[in-house]
C-alpha cells in the first residue's frame, strides 16, 4: 500500500474516519479535519497528541501547525532540533528523554528512568527527578531555575499519559491501512 495515496488523505482530511482504527471517535474525526493530515508522520503525531497528557496542547499544536501561532521554545537553540517536528510540543516519550539529556545532562540511563516513571505514572519517582533536572539545567547549560521549572511543568503535563513514538507509529500504520481500504475499496 503506497503511503502517498491522495484518496486516503482526502478521506482523513474530511474526517470520514468511522471504521478507521484509532480514528473513529468524534474527537479524533474533528482533529483529523483540523489537522490537515497529508502524510504518515501527521497520523503518528495526531495519535500521540490525542492522549490525556498531550491533548491539553491540541489547540496550540493545531494553531502552530497551521501557522496561526508562532512556535516558542524556552531554550530555542537546544529544544528546536528536538521539538521542530511536533511544533514545539513534547508529544513523544523519546523527546522528553532527549530534552533532559541535552538540557540537564542526564545520562541515557537516567533519562530512561524518567521515561519509565512517566510511562507508569509514578509520581514519587518523577518528583525525585525534578531537583536533578532543575539543578542539571543550571549546572550543565546555565539555564535559569525559572526556565527549568517551566520546562519541567510541561514534562509533568505530558506525564498524564504520553506515547512513545514507536507505539504511535505502529498505530498510525494500521490507521492508514484501514483508511486506505475504506478510501479505495469501500465495499
Amino acid at each position: 500500500i503506497p503511503l502517498t495515496d491522495e484518496p486516503t488523505y482526502r478521506l482523513l482530511q474530511r474526517g470520514g474516519t468511522v471504521g478507521i482504527f484509532q480514528l473513529e471517535s468524534d474527537g479524533r474525526q474533528k482533529l483529523c479535519r483540523e489537522f490537515g493530515v497529508s502524510r504518515i508522520q501527521d497520523i503518528i503525531a495526531l495519535l500521540a497528541l490525542y492522549r490525556p497528557g498531550p491533548l491539553q496542547f491540541k489547540d496550540v499544536f493545531v494553531k502552530r501547525r497551521r501557522g496561526v501561532e508562532k512556535v516558542v521554545y524556552e531554550v530555542p537553540e537546544l529544544m528546536a532540533p528536538i521539538l521542530d517536528e511536533t511544533c514545539g510540543i513534547m508529544l513523544y516519550q523519546e523527546q522528553i528523554m532527549q530534552i533532559v539529556q541535552v538540557l540537564a545532562g542526564f545520562s541515557l540511563g537516567n533519562a530512561d528512568l524518567l521515561r519509565r516513571a512517566i510511562g507508569k505514572k509514578k509520581e514519587k519517582e518523577m518528583l525525585a527527578q525534578h531537583d536533578k533536572f532543575v539543578e542539571g539545567c543550571l549546572k550543565h547549560r546555565g539555564i535559569p531555575k525559572e526556565t527549568a521549572e517551566s520546562i519541567w511543568e510541561n514534562i509533568k503535563k505530558f506525564a498524564d499519559y504520553g506515547f512513545n513514538k514507536s507505539h504511535s507509529a505502529a498505530y498510525a500504520f494500521l490507521s492508514y491501512r484501514t483508511a486506505y481500504l475504506k478510501a479505495n475499496h469501500p465495499v
